[in-house]
């Protein structure tokens, strides 16, 4: 069996108008089929999004209203380009890559598809996901419990899961969707080379990473497996890691100014439910 992290990839990548996917539009996307001894081929999207993008959204990603307005493409013809090409490579079992990928980017997707195409993601693929990869949820089972880089820089976002794989980072042409598709992918394979190396050879900072089932298991669960059942095994990573979360923030004691004793982290994962259909609701 060819391992995975050396075998054909779909990176995929979005910025967009705020961070909730329930509400976000789509701004520029990048989807790049790397690896697997072929060329690489990009194709890259701007979408005018239709409505007033959040300053802080504008911030990271550069990307006036006005500018979108200007250059951007409709968003009803764009979203159908999107969702073809990731259906096309969804039916050709080329897995999905990227970062926060079944937290973010594919849920972004899947909302842009029902409201300008009437139909959901996996709807237009004609079949489920069953092949993504997600270099932050690998990236959390992998390596757990690292500390925050500083104040505005967290422990899993992607600048942090790239230089920790030892990727250059460029501040500069970061938040771009093309770029950041890239840096999963790259990140992805090198998470891949770690787990198929012998234990005993692995990084020395990986060798002392703090891990209650021993030194070395938790990226020997990376190896060795195919695409379908690393995806399963991240279906059962996030909602564990969900619920971790949410149980840390009920808590007073570790949470602090964060306690929320109401706290629902929905750990569904890649693609959660619509909000009509979470608690049972039609």
């Amino acid at each position: 069996m060819t391992p995975w992290h050396v075998q054909r990839m779909a990176a995929l990548d979005f910025e967009s108008s705020d961070k909730d996917p329930e509400t976000a539009r789509i701004v520029t996307s990048a989807l790049i089929l790397v690896g697997g001894g072929l060329p690489t081929d990009t194709r890259t999207w701007l979408l005018n999004p239709g409505i007033p993008m959040e300053p802080e959204a504008i911030k990271v990603h550069g990307i006036t209203d006005e500018y979108a307005a200007e250059h951007g493409q409709d968003a009803e013809a764009g979203v159908g380009e999107i969702a073809k090409a990731v259906a096309e490579v969804v039916t050709a079992g080329v897995p999905l890559v990227g970062h926060n990928l079944g937290g973010y980017d594919l849920n972004l997707l899947d909302r842009e598809c029902r409201r300008h195409l009437g139909d959901s993601l996996e709807g237009i693929c004609r079949q489920p996901l069953t092949r993504v990869i997600d270099t932050m949820t690998l990236d959390r089972h992998a390596a757990p419990y690292r500390k925050r880089v500083s104040d505005t820089q967290g422990p899993y976002q992607m600048r942090t899961t790239a230089e920790t794989y030892g990727l250059a980072w460029d501040e500069g042409q970061a938040h771009g969707a093309e770029y950041d598709a890239l840096q999963s992918a790259r990140a992805a394979y090198r998470m891949g080379v770690i787990a198929h190396t012998h234990p005993l050879q692995r990084p020395e900072w990986v060798q002392k990473l703090r891990n209650r089932r021993g030194p070395y298991e938790r990226f020997s669960d990376l190896a060795f497996v195919d695409v379908e059942e690393l995806h399963r095994r991240q279906v059962v990573w996030a909602k564990a890691d969900a619920a971790s979360y949410q149980a840390w923030l009920r808590d007073p004691e570790k949470s602090g100014e964060k306690h929320d004793p109401n706290a629902v982290i929905d750990g569904t994962w890649p693609l959660r439910p619509v909000p009509a259909q979470r608690g049972g609701a039609a």
